[in-house]
């Protein structure tokens, strides 16, 4: 992992939520004696990686990058993957259901992959998380939970569990309900006739032959090693193994698993082990302020995203307040591009120790690119709307009039934006603008303003042109100047908000903004 290298001090200072975080592995025993650090994050393969699997590895990625700045430290990112899982359902979005539907119950990578390309179900999953996670370049080590039980990796620590399995049920009936209690045990046997994983009272605990007892499927008592992938654990004295086992030193997760973690970690020491660091981060809410759902579908996917806005934006979107629940739908997206390339600008004049807290310099790897120029998403969205195009060509017409050099070459960001605000217009913008007939102040404002644009050359620059638009909007009688700018977005976009006046007539052109305002007065 590269980054930009500040005096030691610069780092020392920081005061962004990574470097906050990462400063609690500082004293670490565990990472002295390593000599790395072990960062992990968890995905569980009965589906696809989605929106939160984005934001749990870009946010762990800012903490893992703030401790080797801090530290000079390595580290290490395991993406480990719960492929030991039985199968509970079958999901909606595959084929060959019939198929699958035969295989409840069993292992992930037990299950044929209704895909027909992989060894198994869990299989094809793994490899549309390293597909995913390699997508937006994250660094990591993908582990699988059936590699690590088969291997025998897991065997010391699971004789520990068998060893300890009293205190583990002390802790963990405690947290159940009467009915789940009743059969609740750490271990889950693969049944040997059928190879199902099984949720099955344990009749007996063999300590020193390393062995549990119960009743199969069938009703006969079998007896198998808690070892070299015989019986899994249940995932929450799995996620503790896991932690003693790879030594893993910061994992966070969601706030609805903050009861979770307290038991694993409980756990965790009665098998020797230390807890790991980090920290609960808020559930995303939909945008009437409800929890996020996949039942309810009232979710964002990265696909979604990706078609209105660059990577980036999102990665923006996860740094900011992770602690705060935050709404997720598509109209936050204009804002976080904006607020990337708001961030890119600001870097660059920045002192270094402004610059580690930066969301661009997290983001971006340390090394965050100069800004390309100084046309917003939103500015964009309106070039679209009165061109009412999706050809991104006629965008570039106008990009190129205000920026002689700029070619989609030289600008690939600006580029990507420009197809984005295309989709997003099409998808979200053209169907409900809502275009105002001006007041008689607002056409007398708006009269004005065309007289004022008539003695312009061509070449006006935005900020010579956005203070005739002040000065226009203080001549006449509004109640404060924000109300002639909602006038002019209102009347002219047909939108309750818009861009920086000045610029956007600046890119349109003074001649087309004439034109677009004696069409809005009826002016022919």
């Amino acid at each position: 992992m590269t980054q930009k290298c500040f005096n030691a001090d610069v780092y020392e200072n920081a005061k962004s939520w990574p470097f906050e975080e990462a400063r609690k592995l500082l004293e670490r025993k565990s990472v002295k004696e390593k000599g790395y650090a072990l960062f992990e994050t968890g995905y569980g393969p009965s589906g696809l990686p989605h929106i939160g699997t984005f934001g749990e590895v870009a946010r762990t990625t800012y903490v893992r990058r703030a401790f080797e700045c801090l530290t000079g430290t390595k580290t290490k990112l395991f993406a480990f993957s719960d492929d030991r899982d039985g199968l509970r359902k079958v999901p909606d979005n595959i084929p060959n259901k019939e198929l699958v539907g035969k295989y409840l119950g069993f292992p992930l990578t037990s299950v044929p992959d209704p895909f027909g390309c992989h060894n198994s179900f869990g299989e094809h999953n793994n490899n549309k998380l390293m597909e995913f996670l390699d997508s937006f370049g994250f660094e990591y080590e993908f582990q699988s939970a059936t590699d690590w039980y088969k291997s025998g990796r897991f065997n010391e620590v699971l004789l520990k569990v068998l060893q300890h399995h009293k205190e583990i049920l002390d802790i963990m009936l405690a947290s159940l309900r009467e009915e789940r209690a009743a059969t609740y045990s750490p271990f889950l046997p693969i049944s040997p006739k059928t190879g199902r994983v099984l949720q099955v009272n344990i009749e007996e605990y063999r300590v020193n032959d390393g062995t549990v007892v119960f009743k199969d499927e069938d009703g006969s008592l079998a007896e198998v090693p808690v070892t070299d992938g015989r019986c899994k654990l249940q995932w929450k004295v799995d996620w503790a193994a896991r932690w003693t086992a790879l030594g893993v030193d910061y994992e966070m997760s969601g706030k609805d698993l903050i009861d979770s973690v307290k038991l694993s970690s409980k756990i965790c020491k009665i098998l020797g082990g230390t807890p790991p660091e980090g920290f609960n981060y808020e559930l995303f809410l939909d945008e009437e302020g409800k929890k996020i759902s996949k039942s309810k579908g009232n979710g964002l996917s990265v696909d979604d995203w990706l078609r209105y806005a660059p990577q980036e934006s999102l990665a923006n979107f996860m740094f900011a307040s992770p602690k705060s629940a935050k709404k997720l739908y598509f109209g936050v997206i204009p804002r976080q591009i904006d607020d990337y390339v708001a961030n890119l600008r600001n870097f660059t004049t920045q002192e270094p120790s402004k610059q580690v807290d930066n969301p661009a310099w997290h983001i971006n790897n340390g090394n965050p690119p100069q800004p390309e120029s100084d046309i917003s998403y939103s500015l964009l969205l309106n070039l679209v709307s009165v061109c009412n195009t999706d050809d991104k060509n006629v965008l570039w017409g106008f990009i190129k009039k205000y920026l002689p050099n700029a070619t989609p070459e030289n600008m690939p960001f600006l580029d990507r934006l420009a197809q984005h605000a295309i989709n997003y217009y099409q998808d979200f913008v053209k169907n409900s603008k809502n275009y105002a007939t001006p007041t008689n102040v607002e056409r007398e404002a708006l009269t004005d303003l065309l007289n004022e644009l008539k003695q312009l050359p061509a070449d006006a620059t935005g900020d010579t042109i956005q203070t005739v638009v002040f000065e226009v909007g203080k001549r006449h009688d509004f109640a404060a100047l924000k109300d002639w700018f909602n006038a002019l977005y209102r009347i002219l976009f047909g939108q309750n908000d818009g861009p920086r006046m000045g610029t956007f007539i600046a890119l349109y052109g003074i001649e087309n903004t004439k034109n677009l305002i004696r069409e809005k007065l009826g002016i022919y």
